[in-house]
């Protein structure tokens, strides 16, 4: 299994390497390409909020511990007086950090259902609804930072994979298999749970039909594998080719 570091330093360089390659096609603005490097990084350490040990279990839950304090003080600094709103702050974050952290730990099991592509799924659609519809972000921007969480996530799953083989000793070490899956099948309540939870989510997401216009690169309305639509979509990836060879 890979450690904090590797997971933090490949995550890292694989999203800061697609946030430059989505600023260079006009696919990002440098503050997109920067919200989505953090993104990807963030999602490579989401996995192993699992494991009760774990440097990533602190830090997701220290930033959602200061993401409620946040919304705390925001929703009564305009009917309280500052010493309750800042004692409802901490009163928040302490819940989350402490309280909340270790319920969370105690119900979860390491390298189970959140070490599945489901739980990435959620993570990613989570992500989506917390941009648009919390922080207020376009379309755009909200898919965007869902896809590099996912993608992040995604690529820890991987790192696992790879460092459960064992070249020197030409082994598989018995952790193998247990982090690149589909779910948990062993939890199938879990597996329900995280599946209807990414379906809400993913209704209650903006349409991404808006993104893709955003790109001035509307995808072409197919109604059958006729001539007119095979053209039509010869058409689009020509125009999307040709505005990357401009860039």
């Amino acid at each position: 299994m890979a450690d904090f570091k590797t997971h933090t330093l490949v995550a890292t360089v694989i999203s800061g390497g697609l946030g430059v390659a989505a600023l260079a096609t006009g696919l990002a603005t440098p503050a997109d390409a920067f919200c989505y490097w953090l993104a990807g990084t963030l999602g490579g350490l989401l996995p192993d909020i699992d494991s009760d040990e774990s440097l990533a279990l602190r830090i997701v839950f220290r930033l959602f511990g200061a993401l409620v304090a946040g919304l705390l003080a925001f929703y009564w600094m305009t009917t309280l007086p500052a010493w309750q709103v800042a004692g409802l702050a901490c009163a928040g974050y302490l819940l989350v950090r402490f309280v909340l952290l270790a319920l969370f730990a105690r119900v979860t099991v390491h390298r189970g259902i959140l070490h599945s592509l489901l739980a990435n799924l959620l993570f990613g659609v989570v992500a989506v609804l917390l941009s648009y519809h919390l922080f207020a972000l376009e379309v755009r921007q909200a898919w965007g930072i869902g896809g590099f969480v996912l993608m992040g996530a995604t690529v820890h799953l991987l790192l696992d994979e790879i460092y459960s083989v064992d070249l020197a000793g030409m082994r598989i070490k018995r952790s193998f298999g247990t982090a690149l899956k589909l779910t948990d099948w062993q939890q199938p309540g879990l597996t329900l749970l995280l599946l209807v939870a990414s379906l809400t989510g993913f209704w209650l997401s903006p349409g991404a039909s808006a993104w893709v216009q955003s790109l001035d690169l509307a995808l072409p309305a197919l109604s059958g594998m006729d001539a007119l639509a095979v053209s039509d979509l010869l058409a689009w990836l020509q125009k999307g080719w040709q505005a990357l060879r401009a860039v």
